[in-house]
């Protein structure tokens, strides 16, 4: 029974459990959905599984950043426009290359982007850590910078190349997992070790606690917090790799627009206050594949584009309240039998007390 009240707590048990239901109203349209079949053009499995498992690989990238960033007390606007420019750079690269090794062009077009993408991020830590900027404006300027950089890259114009290595990042398979699924798990545990294996996750949550308190405490809030944006943008540029990378092309207004507000929607899901402090790196991965199964679901069940918005809206806010435990308190409370005992009176002592402020609040 422990167990289950402890799951019950976790807010990223609420998330699978809106996954199972998102899959079981697919089901009941077309009981066929779950199915997986070979495609016998190309011998790889295909299916809707598949399918968001591979669009769920951007959404983590940008929410594991997000949510270190999100810990530390701050936000990232710009991850989006990150993911163009990271697109950008590698269509450029790639369509520029066409003569040379595909596997030695992938990595030069890989290699650019990050490079970019890790500059640009070491900026906005530079703002928020150094000069002192709030994270909010620092990064809702570089959002729009972002995009004009995209935009200067590529001309204005979308941009395509051909390049197979780079192809098979979103469309090639592993064991018949989506290869940059695979990728993005694997970079998610890298990361989950050497925040939990060492200092550093407790020295990001300390800033988001309290930064006074930790640089008493002797940490120094300033190169975790550039670190912090460095790896975000970072982040976000694999997610815009795998995002091109699928369809083979940049659309510079259309890559990654809007994906930052996923990549928040995600790290709440999971279970991390946007007040900042403890994180959790397993429940953005899970809030991630509930932004993409939600996706597929609005695409499935062939939900105009105009109401589009407000039918995710209406399905996070319920799973929100779900993971409310006040929520879940008043519910149960309501289930009460008359009989039910009540709670003892407080001490006189503390009916004497003066009212605090938080009480009058």
């Amino acid at each position: 029974m422990s167990r289950v009240k402890i799951a019950l707590r976790t807010p990223w048990f609420w998330a699978i459990v809106g996954i199972a239901v998102l899959l079981l109203i697919n089901s009941i349209k077309n009981p066929a959905y779950l199915a997986i079949s070979v495609n016998p053009t190309t011998g790889m499995l295909t299916g809707n599984v598949l399918d968001i498992l591979r669009v769920s690989a951007p959404i983590i990238m940008i929410a594991l950043g997000m949510t270190f960033v999100i810990a530390t007390g701050g936000i990232d606007l710009s991850v989006g426009s990150m993911m163009a420019v990271g697109g950008a750079v590698a269509m450029q690269t790639l369509s520029g290359m066409d003569g040379s090794t595909p596997v030695a062009a992938m990595l030069t077009a890989i290699g650019l982007a990050l490079a970019l993408t890790i500059v640009l991020g070491a900026i906005n830590g530079f703002l928020v850590a150094v000069v002192g900027l709030q994270p909010f404006i620092t990064t809702l300027i570089m959002m729009l910078a972002a995009r004009g950089i995209a935009r200067v890259i590529t001309s204005g114009q979308n941009t395509d190349a051909t390049n197979e290595p780079f192809r098979l990042l979103a469309n090639g398979q592993i064991l018949g997992i989506p290869t940059s699924f695979v990728l993005a798990i694997a970079i998610v545990v890298l990361i989950a070790l050497a925040m939990r294996r060492t200092a550093l996750g407790l020295m990001i949550e300390s800033i988001g606690i309290n930064p006074h308190a930790s640089r008493l405490a002797g940490i120094r809030p300033r190169p975790i917090l550039i670190g912090v944006y460095i790896l975000s943008a970072a982040l976000a540029s694999v997610g815009g790799l795998f995002s091109v990378s699928e369809v083979m092309t940049v659309s510079v207004g259309g890559t990654g627009n809007l994906m930052e507000l996923d990549a928040i929607l995600a790290v709440v899901i999971g279970g991390t206050s946007l007040a900042g402090g403890k994180f959790s790196i397993v429940g953005s991965t899970v809030g991630a594949l509930l932004i993409a199964t939600l996706n597929k679901t609005v695409l499935f069940l062939g939900i105009p584009a105009a109401a589009t918005p407000a039918f995710k809206a209406l399905v996070i806010i319920v799973l929100v309240l779900l993971q409310s435990e006040r929520v879940r308190s008043w519910a149960l409370g309501r289930t009460k039998s008359p009989g039910t005992p009540s709670p003892p009176a407080p001490p006189a002592a503390e009916q004497a007390a003066p009212v605090s402020n938080e009480v009058v609040a």
